[in-house]
């Protein structure tokens, strides 16, 4: 007889042969998200602007940054260590993305569902806005399979009553938010869905207070990093809030949730239906209002539509097991097939909508496709305004231009000027492309982000300036060097940064240290 612990964990009354095909069918899924992630990106783009600063992290290790907590950096020096190749910086968000199918496979494995349920439940994760997420190294595929951790341990806690799940939940939220801060809305959502439901007897549960108490334990050098740089999470949410959310709708984030997942939308509506009408879905009433306050407080406070994509995947897991349910009988024939082809098959014409496989000049050829990207609002960028290509398309292209630009001005220098020339950028997206194309040879950094800490203890006698369009040198700060020529201009009509211009301050009449260049460079700002 099995212990029932590993009854519970292999699906309750299935045979052993059952078990192992279900799991080999799982490791089907997982191998082909895998595989899809390294297929979703066309070969013409390069890393996305946000990536590169990432990679830079692994090479100034602490236990916090301005833009993001630590664990970042941890997979970062990780990738480095393995080579920093581009297939190790897309292989974590690929891994995952399959962690989180696994999580909802499992989640379904608890409510009981069978074989069909996690089918549908896969290809609806499969099938959706995560094809595009799983492609950048980001924390926002760690931050989504941290949501779904948390949400299988609800399932888990409410199902068997053990208090080992509220230590698993407290981990899983710890790691969560050491990758990214908003995990801290998903509390924020639980917490009064909790107290309106009779789970708030947890309260009385020693092991809760515990738990919390590991969570302290775990965070707590973020948080006092955090104290002793002055809480730059704050300055950096401020900064955000003025020039990114500004842009932001509240009837678009409503829109743009529609959107992410169109091939496996109705499985989402059919979570809500049975969270209300399926009595045995009642006891877990706390994950649906959870879903409704945290969205509420998105809309409320205009976060980014993506910031909500963690809710979903414990969706696609209710949502799947109640279809199993309602289709047990008479409409199974016909409408379980039928709903898992509905999701490959709509799968396949939306790729091309969330997904970067076709290249600039693809489609800038294909008006169908800028249409397409129209119509879906993805020509809109956070400056508000409409542009030839998706924001995150323009922000893949040009960087080893610009990096051999670069490295041209660089390579013209006398070996013993090198040392005493700052290589200073305009954003974080040129600094740290600079450093990754050029194979760490060059160490470039600006004066945003977690760049504006790195700067080096160095005497400068010279820089090579990168501009944004339009920008020239100062006068003022020309009087301060011999000479001042500009070197060339990034000419890539599809990328973000086209128009960049790359110029050589040369020889100071009186060099710099690390305090009086950036005073002055602050103040030119």
């Amino acid at each position: 007889m099995r212990h029932p612990d590993v009854i519970f964990l292999f699906g309750g009354k299935e045979s052993m042969k059952q078990t192992v095909k279900n799991n080999l069918l799982l490791a089907c899924f997982i191998i082909l998200k895998m595989v899809l992630q390294y297929r979703m990106i066309a070969s013409g783009y390069e890393l996305h602007r946000d990536e590169f600063l990432h990679l830079d992290q692994a090479h100034h290790l602490a236990w916090g940054f301005t833009s993001v907590p630590p664990v970042t950096s941890w997979i970062s020096s990780l990738i480095y260590w393995m080579g920093n190749d581009v297939f190790w910086v897309k292989f974590f968000p690929a891994l995952f993305g399959a962690l989180t199918i696994l999580l909802v496979w499992k989640s379904i494995e608890a409510l009981e569902g069978g074989l069909f349920a996690r089918i549908l439940g896969a290809s609806a994760v499969l099938c959706s806005v995560y094809l595009r997420i799983n492609t950048l190294y980001q924390p926002n595929s760690l931050d989504i399979l941290c949501w779904t951790f948390l949400f299988y341990c609800v399932i888990r806690f409410i199902c068997s009553g053990k208090s080992i799940w509220l230590y698993w939940f407290a981990f899983g939220f710890a790691i969560g938010f050491l990758n990214k801060y908003n995990i801290i809305f998903l509390l924020a959502g639980l917490l009064p869905a909790l107290l309106l439901t009779g789970h708030r007897s947890v309260f009385k549960n020693k092991s809760f207070y515990y738990a919390i108490g590991l969570i302290v334990l775990m965070i707590l050098p973020n948080l006092i990093w955090q104290f002793r740089h002055d809480f730059p999470v704050a300055q950096h949410m401020k900064e955000l809030s003025s020039s990114q959310l500004v842009h932001v709708g509240r009837i678009s984030i409503i829109v743009e949730q529609v959107v992410f997942f169109i091939p496996s939308l109705f499985v989402i509506l059919f979570s809500f239906i049975g969270m209300i009408f399926y009595k045995p879905f009642n006891r877990f009433r706390i994950i649906g209002l959870a879903y409704l306050f945290t969205m509420a407080l998105f809309i409320f406070l205009k976060g980014k539509a993506y910031y909500t994509l963690g809710l979903y995947p414990v969706l696609f897991a209710f949502g799947s097991v109640y279809i199993e349910r309602v289709t047990a009988n008479r409409w199974r024939p016909v409408f379980r097939p039928g709903a898992v082809a509905f999701i490959w098959v709509a799968g396949i014409f939306y790729v091309p909508v969330i997904c970067p496989v076709y290249f600039p000049e693809e489609i800038q050829a294909d008006s169908r496709i800028v249409r397409l990207y129209r119509d879906t609002g993805q020509l809109s960028w956070e400056d508000g305004k409409e542009h030839s290509l998706p924001q995150d398309y323009a922000d893949m292209v040009g960087w080893k231009d610009l990096t051999l630009l670069v490295e041209s001005v660089w390579n013209k220098l006398p070996v013993a000027e090198r040392k005493y020339t700052l290589i200073l950028c305009d954003n974080y997206g040129e600094a740290g492309a600079i450093n990754y194309y050029s194979g760490n040879r060059l160490s470039a950094v600006c004066l945003s982000s977690d760049y504006i800490n790195w700067f080096p203890e160095m005497e400068i006698r010279s820089v090579i300036l990168v501009q944004k369009k339009g920008e020239n040198v100062p006068d003022d700060v020309r009087l301060l060097f011999v000479s001042v020529d500009r070197a060339g201009t990034l000419e890539h009509r599809f990328a973000r940064e086209s128009g960049t211009s790359v110029s050589l301050l040369h020889q100071a009449h009186i060099p710099f240290n690390r305090s009086q260049f950036l005073s002055m460079a602050l103040l030119e700002r």
